[in-house]
């Protein structure tokens, strides 16, 4: 393509060269520039790109797009000065593959918890209907039932662009893809058209990068800020952030809930741990999920699917045949009648969450509910004490452990989770550094009709611990102590 041609939808202030060039690629790694690409140098948050443009004129770039010029300018190098990289990487990347999500139905899903159950069953639900998909979520992405590893909730633009890409030459119609913050903020999503956006909820999150509350809550309103007057908005009004997310959206608003009136409603008929009886708009479904968040999860699916054109009746037989996202409130049952619930929960709401859940099924019972959790390192040090707090609350016993301790001393985490409890509370907790330890201690002290929740790291089957992850996984680890097989 040429580079005049992937300049046509950007502001520039200055350029320097010949843009009649023909152009192989782009990209924003220096390392994988070969000869006849463009590099785009990024103020990022680890890394300026900037550092990095003689080297890939070295390595054989033929065209530099930046906001800072260089001081001395290559002989046979186009350079392209913009106001800001980040803002423009998006459409550039998008018009280098000839704007892949024009061609698609793409529907973006952001919020603090859910994002990862609600594309996954969409994903889920559209291929038993019939429709060839793309997914792009934080556990991974599929283009049609080919796996490809997921490394953030929300690639590059790059990859992304080349992802969608693939995904219309497989002939996919339909995509569903996690969009978390940290892509809104950084414009990993710019130059994208969505056909539609789901809001789940907003608890705190990411405040290690956000840095406020208000910050985070922003990044995701600016989604909706950019969908288009042709899509739909469906968000969540039992949270109170919702009417706030669609304020100044273009799109069409719809609404859900499990507790007023909205546009799609719900509610729990009967609950077990094998799943629910729910009523969905007078229709009544049996689901294979438990807890109210999870009916809020399968409303915004319900909604999403009719705002793409799909009828109840299909809708909901389709939905009694779905399973649970792995390591999303995944039961594992010992022969003695204790229940093992793995789950990705790792923030304060989202604990509070699958713990309520839990009650949910054990009311009436004596069963006891026994937790297991971290928090990870070098993230939000804030939600440390509350999560402590929230498994304290809803649990008989709590066991804090080691999480993906990073590059911190896994003490430090626990001793930060532990500041949070008052002394009464300290009675029902011990804490165990090693987490396999921590499950061995739980599934020991677990009788028949006991609960045991181990939280964190749900799908995850590594621990990162000083810049190494090593393999673990918690459905591994309990299946072993249980005697059960998969």
């Amino acid at each position: 393509m040429k580079l005049s041609e992937l300049l046509k939808n950007i502001k520039t202030v200055s350029v320097v060269g010949n843009t009649d060039i023909d152009i192989a690629d782009v990209n924003i790694d220096s390392r994988r520039i070969a000869k006849g690409h463009l590099f785009l140098a990024i103020k990022g948050t680890q890394t300026d790109g900037h550092k990095y443009i003689g080297k890939a004129i070295e390595l054989g770039a033929t065209a530099i797009v930046c906001e800072d010029m260089p001081e001395s300018l290559a002989d046979g190098v186009t350079y392209v000065q913009v106001p800001s990289t980040e803002d423009v990487t998006g459409i550039i990347a998008t018009t280098f593959q000839g704007n892949p999500s024009t061609k698609l139905k793409l529907v973006g899903v952001t919020g603090t918890n859910g994002k990862t159950t609600i594309a996954t069953l969409l994903y889920n639900m559209f291929r038993a209907m019939g429709h060839k998909c793309g997914l792009l979520s934080t556990v991974c992405n599929y283009i049609e039932g080919e796996a490809i590893p997921a490394d953030h909730t929300t690639p590059d633009p790059i990859e992304l662009n080349r992802l969608l890409r693939r995904m219309v030459d497989a002939g996919c119609e339909y995509v569903f893809m996690e969009c978390s913050s940290h892509a809104i903020a950084q414009k990993r999503i710019g130059g994208l058209k969505f056909a539609g956006g789901i809001f789940t909820n907003l608890t705190r999150d990411h405040l290690d990068y956000h840095k406020t509350v208000e910050n985070y809550r922003n990044a995701k309103k600016a989604f909706f800020d950019m969908l288009p007057k042709d899509a739909f908005a469906i968000i969540n009004i039992d949270d109170k952030n919702g009417m706030y997310m669609v304020q100044n959206t273009k799109a069409t608003v719809k609404t859900y809930s499990t507790r007023a009136m909205a546009d799609f409603r719900a509610r729990i008929v009967e609950c077990h741990f094998e799943g629910m009886y729910l009523e969905i708009d007078g229709h009544e479904v049996g689901v294979q999920f438990i807890g109210k968040f999870n009916v809020s999860n399968l409303l915004a699916v319900y909604g999403a699917a009719i705002m793409l054109g799909k009828q109840p009746e299909d809708i909901l037989v389709v939905m009694s045949t779905l399973k649970s996202v792995a390591g999303r409130l995944e039961p594992i049952r010992s022969e003695e009648g204790v229940t093992a619930v793995v789950d990705y929960a790792h923030t304060p709401d989202a604990l509070d969450n699958v713990l309520k859940a839990i009650h949910e099924v054990l009311d009436g019972t004596d069963g006891k509910v026994i937790t297991v959790c971290g928090a990870g390192g070098n993230r939000d040090k804030g939600k440390r004490p509350l999560m402590a707090q929230e498994a304290v609350k809803q649990s008989d016993r709590v066991i804090i452990t080691s999480d993906n301790p990073r590059f911190e001393e896994p003490q430090d985490i626990i001793n930060d989770m532990l500041s949070g409890l008052d002394q009464k509370q300290m009675k029902k907790v011990v804490s165990i550094i090693d987490r396999r330890e921590a499950i061995k201690t739980a599934c020991m002290l677990a009788e028949k009709g006991d609960v045991i929740l181990i939280a964190g790291k749900g799908h995850e089957d590594y621990q990162e611990v000083k810049g190494v992850k090593h393999h673990f996984d918690d459905r591994e680890v309990v299946r072993e102590i249980f005697g059960v097989a998969k």
